[in-house]
Parts: structure tokens; C-alpha cells; sequence
């Protein structure tokens, strides 16, 4: 935490000396603080941009391409080779694909930014927060054009965008939080153990598979039973894991569901579940950042 010192005379600007006995501080400093610093995290956007299409022929045309090519894929796979009945299935692929490659893209980003960037948090003072928060948003913008796409598409196979739709942004947001959250988790124990990266590729690896990106959990029936156990996998999937709950709301306002016709509304209290799940991440990623914040330098 930062605290400021205004010189008695002339007009020079204040001084900003960091305190690192005051890991947690006030969450209204922290604000003020970061707000102040809002410049440099675009800057640090707009540099992540550059950097990862450096040298690029397609540029950020890469965001869109990818999606389009899993939807081919999996639209050759599950429609034509298993003769899958779901409806518009490259809409319903898009539909998961989209958010998920932003999920994937944000958290393998977030998780190095610390120390990728070792040798600027070595040499200046600025809230470390930036660093993951700067990667959440660089691909974000990714997430975005993709997701004009996506409108297109939709429009394309006469689906188009219902009123729905409308709840999407709060749908972002809460993949946003929960993003971020996880992000200082990770990032943080990165700086010491640097396994961390590769245990995240295998865990992404496996979260993808079990989040229904290409399949629905309907299909799966209301009751399945595993080891003498009778439950829902649907409901227990969307407890269990805030992706599955993320990418089907997206789904569900966008597509619609595995029974309906079309798009439909989105459960609030399912939303709400998520959106405190994903609160309480981002609550706890931040206490593990701020705690581990002032070792940084020493161990990078």
C-alpha cells in the first residue's frame, strides 16, 4: 500500500512511498491507488496486444480463426461422424467455445504475468495487481471480436439475438471476477513455485472436458449413478464447477437449450450462485496476492 506526501511548499507533485508492513491495507486505498494507475494498465494492455501478435500476418484475426476452425472440427465430429441431433450445432459450439478459449487464454496469461514481467517488478513500484488484470483484459479484447462473430453466425443461421441476449454482460462479468480471481491466485504462487504452470496446462486440459463446451449435460439423462450413488449430472456439474454454469448461461440466452426451440431466459438465482461463487474467488486470489505481494522482488 501506498501512502502520499504532499510538500509543504511550490508545486511539485507528491510523493508516493510504498509501506510493505501493510500487505492488506484499506480496500479504499487500494481503489483510490489503482484508479491512479489506470494509464499504465492500458499501456500494459495495448503492449500485451503488440506483443503477442508481433511479427503476425493474420494479427488479431487469429481470435476469430480459432474458434472457427474447433467449430469445423467438432461440427465434422459430432454432426456428421455420430449423427448428433443438436440443433445448429456449430452455434452451439461457438456458443461454449467462445468464452471458454477466453477463459483458458486469461488464466495461462495471468499465471505468467508476474513472472514474465520480473524485471519491471524488480526496478518500480506500481500495484502488482495490474499485471494479471492487464492479461484478463488483453484478452478480453480477443474475447470481443470473437463474439462479433459469434453475432454474425447467429444472425447467419437464423438464430439471431433476443432479448435475452440481455443477459450476457452480467454473464461476462461474472466469468470476469471469477477470471481475475483465480488469476492472483495463480500468479502469486507462480512467483514461488514454478510447477504451478505446468500443473494448470493438465488441469485446463481436463476442465475442458469436463465443461460442456462441445456437449450438453442434459444428455447425460436426470439421474446417473456412480458407485452406488444416484445423482444429477447437470445440477451437481454446475455446483461443482462455475466454468460449466459460465459457458451455459452464455448458451442458454444464445442458443437456447437442450429442449427448447430457441433462445431462453436465464435462471437468476443459477446466476446469482455463480456470481457469489466467483466473488468469493476473487475475494480469497486477492487476500493469497496481497499477502505473497511484498516477497516478490526478493524471490524473482
Amino acid at each position: 500500500m501506498s501512502s502520499e506526501i504532499r510538500p509543504q511548499f511550490g508545486g511539485e507533485p507528491p510523493v508516493y512511498i510504498y509501506n510493505a508492513d501493510r500487505r492488506l491495507g484499506n480496500w479504499r486505498d487500494k481503489v483510490r491507488e489503482l484508479w491512479r494507475y489506470r494509464n499504465l494498465l492500458r499501456n500494459m494492455v495495448v503492449r500485451d496486444l503488440k506483443a503477442r501478435y508481433k511479427n503476425s500476418v493474420l494479427g488479431i484475426l487469429w481470435s476469430i480463426l480459432n474458434p472457427l476452425f474447433l467449430m469445423v472440427v467438432f461440427t465434422i465430429l459430432f454432426s456428421v461422424m455420430t449423427n448428433s441431433q443438436i440443433r445448429d450445432y456449430p452455434i452451439f459450439v461457438l456458443t461454449g467455445l467462445i468464452p471458454w478459449n477466453f477463459f483458458s487464454g486469461s488464466l495461462v496469461s495471468g499465471t505468467t504475468s508476474i513472472t514474465n514481467n520480473s524485471g519491471l517488478v524488480k526496478k518500480v513500484y506500481f500495484p502488482r495487481e495490474l499485471l494479471p488484470a492487464s492479461a484478463l483484459l488483453s484478452n478480453l479484447v480477443n474475447f470481443l471480436f470473437a463474439f462479433v462473430v459469434l453475432i454474425v453466425f447467429l444472425y447467419v443461421f437464423g438464430v439471431g439475438l433476443t432479448r435475452h441476449a440481455l443477459w450476457v454482460p452480467l454473464i461476462l462479468i461474472t466469468q470476469l471476477i471469477f477470471s481475475l480471481g483465480l488469476s492472483l491466485l495463480l500468479s502469486s504462487l507462480t512467483v514461488f513455485y514454478r510447477d504451478v504452470l505446468m500443473i494448470l496446462e493438465v488441469v485446463i486440459l481436463a476442465w475442458f472436458f469436463m465443461t460442456p463446451v462441445f456437449y450438453s449435460l442434459e444428455m447425460f439423462g436426470d439421474a446417473v449413478t456412480v458407485l452406488g450413488i444416484t445423482f444429477n449430472p447437470a445440477q451437481l456439474m454446475r455446483w461443482v464447477n462455475p466454468m460449466a454454469s459460465i459457458i451455459d448461461g452464455y448458451r442458454t440466452v444464445l442458443w437456447g437449450t437442450y429442449t427448447s426451440g430457441g433462445p431462453a431466459s436465464m435462471n437468476p438465482i443459477f446466476l446469482l450462485r455463480t456470481f457469489v461463487t466467483a466473488v468469493l474467488v476473487l475475494i480469497g486470489g486477492y487476500i493469497v496476492f496481497a499477502r505473497l505481494n511484498p516477497l516478490f522482488g526478493e524471490k524473482l
